[in-house]
């Protein structure tokens, strides 16, 4: 047979009808198939909404001035107070149970300090001090910064972890005081404090606490969280929106054949 006419049967045979089984088959498979990409770019879009309105949240309370720590947690509490909130905070530092967090910052490698604060009411408080360099880990390369007594310390409001972010990240060796993800138990047990005494968040301390000597150095709180979902969002759709001239150019050629 010319190569002509063989290349004719073959494209006929490519277009042959399918059968009602085969077709009911793929029709469903193509369908579950855009249903999904348009529910996951759906939820990106929602995922939009939520992501901007957190960030408009933030920059009001930012804005706010600082509210007292204790006056803002409700009676027997800490569980409500909203991540964020600018707050007030007085008491005296345990330096002794200070926990180290690894960290970069201003492409410099160090750790963030984290120290129990003992409030008026006998609670303690863990407080995000900010960050010193790699080699200052120890305190006493620092020691003018261990500031003794009463203190008042303006920052934000912190929420704790869940779990572990992802199992990319090292575990926490509280054995040489190195935190690779915050993890408010281990921290408050080797930390030595009781947990039903230590209200259950961080407070990062902003950048105008300044501390003696300059270390550790405050106003270490990101701000700027990750907001691709629109992108996302754009990829799902986009992917939808191919399947569906994928399949509707098919249909065409088998309508012309």
């Amino acid at each position: 047979m010319p190569a002509k006419a063989a290349s004719t049967v073959t494209e006929r045979d490519d277009l042959k009808p399918m059968s009602g089984t085969a077709r009911l088959v793929t029709g469903v498979l193509v369908l579950a198939l855009l249903a999904a990409l348009v529910t996951l770019g759906t939820w990106q879009m929602q995922r939009l909404a939520w992501k901007e309105q957190l960030l408009a949240e933030i920059a009001e309370r930012r804005a706010e001035a600082p509210v007292d720590l204790l006056a803002a947690i409700p009676a027997g509490t800490g569980e409500a107070v909203q991540e964020y909130l600018r707050v007030r905070a007085s008491g005296t530092f345990d330096h002794a149970g200070e926990r180290h967090f690894f960290a970069t910052h201003q492409g410099r490698t160090g750790f963030y300090v984290y120290t129990p604060m003992r409030l008026a009411d006998g609670r303690s408080l863990l407080v995000n001090r900010g960050f010193v360099p790699y080699e200052m880990k120890e305190p006493g390369t620092r020691a003018a910064g261990e500031v003794e007594g009463p203190v008042t310390i303006t920052g934000y409001v912190r929420d704790r972890l869940p779990g572990k972010p992802s199992w990319l990240v090292p575990d926490n060796d509280p054995a040489k005081n190195i935190f690779y993800w915050k993890d408010w138990s281990a921290m408050v047990a080797a930390a030595g404090l009781d947990p039903a005494r230590v209200l259950p968040f961080f407070v990062d301390a902003d950048e105008t606490v300044k501390n003696p000597g300059g270390w550790p150095q405050g106003g270490v709180t990101q701000f700027d969280l990750p907001n691709s979902h629109l992108q996302y969002a754009v990829t799902w759709y986009g992917l939808a929106l191919a399947l569906v001239a994928v399949v509707a150019s098919l249909w065409w050629k088998r309508r012309r054949g």
